[in-house]
């Protein structure tokens, strides 16, 4: 959609400029070397999730113990015809990783939330948050960044309401 639009003059101009020819030396390791690399990936990408996990798992104990069913199931059930774009809305500005989205998507959909009002929801909070879209911004103009965030929304929210009616298939 981007590019059809020809948005391509909106991309900042160093990354337009930078030099796409890269040499890398690719290094030789043994494969002990591969196992001691292997684990300390996985040792700084557990390090970099767990706090997420941890913070999700927690929101969706709140959302299990303290939240009545029928709050939930009227504000992102189906008597509510808003509340894919109400779940889409409240997930751009937050900040989690997918992992930490988890349980608070099981919470949801154990309480009466639509599938697809829980998808947007989890969708929006990992592709368009605060940070991300800060990070984007360094990238890519204003009005590109706009067009980015509009058509995302859109495709959430579509996504969400595609889902939201075939749910029963699904589950």
């Amino acid at each position: 959609m981007i590019e059809k639009l020809h948005m391509e003059k909106y991309v900042e101009d160093f990354i337009r400029k930078a030099n796409s020819s890269v040499d890398i030396a690719s290094p030789d390791l043994t494969v002990k070397d591969r196992m001691v690399y292997a684990k300390d990936q996985v040792v700084s990408t557990f390090q970099k999730v767990f706090p997420y996990i941890l913070v999700g798992v927690g929101v969706g104990a709140v959302i299990h113990n303290w939240i009545p069913e029928e709050w939930v199931q009227t504000v992102l059930g189906s008597r509510n015809p808003l509340g894919v774009v109400l779940a889409t809305l409240v997930g751009v500005p937050m900040y989690a990783d997918i992992f930490g989205t988890i349980p608070v998507a099981e919470a949801l959909l154990a309480k009466g939330a639509l599938l697809g009002t829980i998808l947007s929801f989890m969708m929006a909070v990992t592709t368009l948050s605060l940070p991300s879209l800060i990070m984007l911004r360094k990238a890519i103009k204003p009005r590109l960044l706009g067009t980015f965030i509009a058509i995302c929304i859109i495709g959430i929210i579509l996504v969400g309401y595609g889902f939201n009616a075939f749910q029963y298939i699904f589950i």
